[in-house]
């Protein structure tokens, strides 16, 4: 009853929620110590409380499969399957970052593609360290950041096999999405603008924009040409990048011609190391043949010797018998006379 997945729980994805996670890690689970003193009779409310106390991720460890707490209340998660805004509210905890990721990790299974993106893409701008424990026990340092872009991009996380969500970009075809903004266009546009600045003489580096409006025509179109200036210089390093391409082009196309001479050497020979093979085949089995015929033509020859020498032992014993049987017939002949 303790394993059992609450009565009134919606199924995910048409199947019931503690089967995401695989039958063989889940009876693990079930049999580990922490489940079955630290997540009985686990609410929803007391969730927090243990989630407070994780001070590391990851899945199952050991040569014997042992799981970790985090993952043994992920499971306990989908078991009681909380209300949708306690998941929130672990996400946006800004304090306790092991929580944030468990509420991460269980909408990643349980939400729809919209909610993953909507809850989970803001969390990539947390760069808080994690600790992670690997398949052989050792514990490595990884990133919020890292952690939510797995959760997004991978297929398996904390060996748990993520349910596929719809791409992106599809969802933004179809308006159900916002198209993503990142927190780095504005550090590129920053830079960009640095770069154009470099430019520049000195005397007319960073000057406040009150100044900026107060320029004259002159060092406006000054600055215009300037611009101008900037933009060709960019256009030409396309210009000769796109030059350069059709080397890379060529170098690339005698590389793979290089590739497929190699290939097709390596198929001669394997070709030609088979076709000895059978030809030594063949003629082991035309050796074989001539053995059997000559062993049977041996085997002819000694029956028919022995027949001769079978027959020659005959005629011999018939003559000795008829020697006795006129040995027998003289000496007959003589006790006659001699009565």
């Amino acid at each position: 009853m303790a394993n059992r997945t609450v009565k009134d729980a919606k199924s995910v994805r048409g199947t019931n929620p503690q089967y995401i996670v695989e039958k063989i890690i889940r009876s693990r689970i079930y049999d580990s110590k922490y489940w079955k003193e630290e997540c009985f009779a686990l609410t929803a409310e007391l969730m927090v409380d243990k989630a407070m106390e994780l001070r590391f991720i990851g899945g199952v460890f050991g040569g014997n499969i042992k799981p970790t707490p985090f993952l043994c209340l992920i499971l306990k998660m989908l078991q009681i399957q909380p209300e949708k805004d306690i998941i929130v509210e672990f996400i946006k905890n800004e304090e306790f970052k092991y929580v944030r990721a468990l509420g991460a990790t269980y909408m990643r299974l349980v939400g729809t593609s919209i909610d993953c993106y909507k809850y989970l893409e803001p969390l990539l701008n947390d760069g808080r360290k994690l600790r992670q424990q690997t398949r052989e026990g050792a514990y490595v340092l990884t990133h919020m950041d890292e952690y939510i872009d797995s959760l997004l991009r991978d297929e398996r996380v904390v060996d748990v096999i993520l349910p596929r969500i719809q791409k992106r970009y599809v969802l933004e075809e179809n308006n159900e999405l916002e198209p993503k903004i990142s927190a780095l266009d504005d550090d590129l546009d920053d830079n960009m603008e640095s770069s154009g600045d470099e430019d520049e003489p000195m005397e007319t580096l960073p000057i406040a924009k009150e100044e900026k409006s107060r320029r004259s025509p002159l060092e406006k179109e000054k600055t215009r040409d300037r611009d101008r200036r900037h933009r060709s210089r960019e256009r030409d390093r396309d210009i000769k990048a796109r030059d350069r391409r059709p080397e890379e082009k060529k170098h690339r196309s005698r590389s793979r011609e290089r590739e497929r001479e190699r290939v097709r050497d390596f198929e001669r020979d394997r070709d030609r190391r088979h076709r000895s093979k059978e030809r030594d085949r063949d003629r082991g089995h035309r050796l074989e043949k001539e053995e059997r015929r000559h062993k049977e033509k041996d085997r002819g020859y000694e029956r028919e010797r022995d027949r001769g020498r079978e027959k020659e032992r005959e005629r011999g014993r018939d003559r000795d018998r008829g020697r006795d049987r006129e040995r027998d017939r003289n000496h007959d002949g003589d006790r006659a006379r001699y009565r």
